[in-house]
């Protein structure tokens, strides 16, 4: 059904290039993989957009937890991601995370990256879901662009690093379940197979598998799918988090309203200005993304409104002007004041839980073959994602990754390899139409609220768009209309089989959570198919 290459080549055809390590992506987990990476190899980063500038990381406003507090601990940190993750996190993963999380810190410290102080300290702010104040951030809510700011002008200036920008990766080179590189498509439409001696997936995410999204057109699910195709086992793909404060005003992009804006005080209210978290969960505003999502649905569907109001008018204008300077100011360009108004918003698709299995170094089941940030799925996040675990995660699996492949032995000789399908010689056309199409099926059927009935009919609707990959396609539209499906599929079947409630994963239809017969992974691999992996407690 998902062919193992999107194109025809021959190898031995295509221009070579050599490298040490090779990184597909450039968010945090690809500019701080690249970085570490330099120090003793030379390395290409690869990135789809013109500038190492634009990723999923720079959306990120929240910021990045750490245990940095004399009043936190490990044990804390450790405790909140598992509640959070709803019993499908693996505990040694997380504790790699939550003890390896502040190094992680002072290596984007050293590295140039400027969080804010307080009284000459790292200021910490609370999200939802952990029980303290660990969120560091920088300049109020510009935490990502912080980061990536800082890293990419370390690797632009490193000479063991190459990046190439406005490139596609197409798939990967595989034989033999090892990794030899990747086939990359150039802007000038030259195909050439970049050889490495380890392949580092850093792609990020796939919000654009809906209409409504708080990530930038890139996330289209790229490194998943070329994973897929090249035998790697997908886990945890059913889960995904909507986060539940997307701005949502006419003209205007569904631009989020940082989790940060709740931690700082904020609250939420029905259009007839009612609170309504009180009712639903302890933490009130505070409880996990999941819960506050459905909640707004739910408040939406019964005051037959399309959004739930955002209220923070109660704070200092001060405060909340210099806590979220980008959050205010953007908010005013569509004539929303942020100290004064309740601002519009309502859910919209943010992050993948699952992604590409791997161990607690970051290989996947392809030898040579690592994933690193969303595109991975490492056992920290479980079934629903701690606020702000990811940059964190980023930079942990990034130091282990490196550390890994520095024990890597040569790479051996890349056979060569003949791809000829004989697809048509034409392009495919309303790529455009098709993508849109795509979106609306899954907000529909594989939302926040799934039925077997809809998951059913969604991946029927899928399917009919199968034809895509019997097409010669040519430009990186199509590559990306093609690896957006295949993930939807993924998505949807896997959604379609597990059997319950839990985390970023709601039924209507199996509405409880079921330890006894759904506490575990469901995986997808090209040849095998599905399967069911055991949780691992210890």
């Amino acid at each position: 059904m998902v062919p193992r290459y999107l194109i025809d080549f021959a190898l031995d055809e295509l221009a070579h290039e050599e490298t040490d390590c090779l990184v597909i992506g450039a968010g945090i987990a690809g500019l701080f993989t690249t970085i570490r990476a330099s120090e003793t190899d030379r390395v290409h980063i690869i990135t789809k957009p013109k500038s190492l500038l634009e990723s999923n990381t720079r959306y990120a406003q929240g910021g990045i937890a750490a245990v940095i507090s004399d009043e936190d601990s490990p044990d804390y940190h450790r405790q909140d991601t598992l509640v959070a993750g709803a019993g499908l996190c693996d505990n040694v993963a997380v504790d790699i995370l939550v003890d390896e999380g502040p190094e992680g810190v002072k290596d984007l410290i050293r590295l140039g990256t400027q969080f804010d102080l307080e009284n000459g300290e790292l200021a910490l702010t609370k999200e939802g879901g952990h029980s303290q104040r660990r969120i560091l951030h920088a300049h109020g809510d510009a935490t990502g662009a912080e980061i990536v700011r800082a890293l990419s002008n370390q690797a632009k200036q490193n000479p063991n690093v190459t990046v190439w920008d406005d490139h596609f990766v197409i798939d990967l080179v595989v034989t033999e379940g090892v990794c030899h590189g990747a086939i990359v498509q150039k802007p000038d439409g030259q195909r050439v197979f970049v050889r490495a001696k380890a392949t580092i997936l850093c792609s990020g995410g796939a919000g654009q598998l809906y209409r409504y999204t708080t990530n930038p057109e890139i996330a289209t699910g790229d490194g998943i799918a070329i994973a897929y195709r090249a035998g790697a086992v997908i886990r945890d793909v059913e889960f995904i988090q909507f986060h539940p404060t997307a701005l949502c005003y006419p003209g205007a992009p569904r631009f989020l309203i940082s989790e940060a804006v709740r931690g700082e005080g904020a609250v939420l209210r029905n259009i007839r200005g009612e609170r309504f978290m009180d009712k639903i969960h302890p933490l009130q505003e505070l409880a996990p993304r999941d819960i506050v999502a459905r909640a707004i649905v739910n408040e939406m569907e019964l005051t037959k409104s399309t959004f739930v109001y955002i209220d923070i008018t109660h704070e200092p204008a001060d405060l909340v002007k210099h806590r979220f300077p980008n959050i205010y100011e953007f908010c005013l360009n569509y004539g929303l004041d942020l100290t004064t108004d309740w601002i519009p918003v309502a859910p919209a698709a943010h992050y993948m839980m699952g992604g590409v299995k791997t161990d607690l170094n970051g290989e996947t089941s392809v030898k040579r073959l690592y994933a690193c940030g969303e595109v991975s799925s490492t056992g920290v996040h479980g079934a629903n994602r701690l606020a702000s675990n990811s940059l964190s995660e980023a930079i942990v699996y990034g130091r282990r990754i490196i550390e890994h492949i520095r024990t890597l032995p040569s790479l051996p000789d890349t056979p060569q390899i003949v791809e000829r399908s004989h697809r048509p010689e034409h392009p495919m056309q309303a790529i455009v139409e098709k993508r849109l199409k795509l979106q609306k099926v899954m907000l529909r059927y594989v939302g926040l609220k799934r039925s077997a009935a809809g998951l059913q009919k969604g991946l029927d609707e899928l399917k009919r768009q199968l034809p895509i990959y019997e097409t010669c396609l040519t430009k990186r539209e199509e590559y990306e209309f093609a690896n957006l499906l295949t993930l939807a599929m993924l998505t949807t079947e896997a959604a379609l089989n597990r059997e319950e409630s839990r985390g970023g994963h709601f039924r209507e239809d199996f509405p409880e959570k079921d330890d006894r017969n759904w506490r575990k992974h469901i995986q997808l691999h090209r040849e095998y198919g599905m399967t069911e992996e055991p949780i691992h407690d210890d």
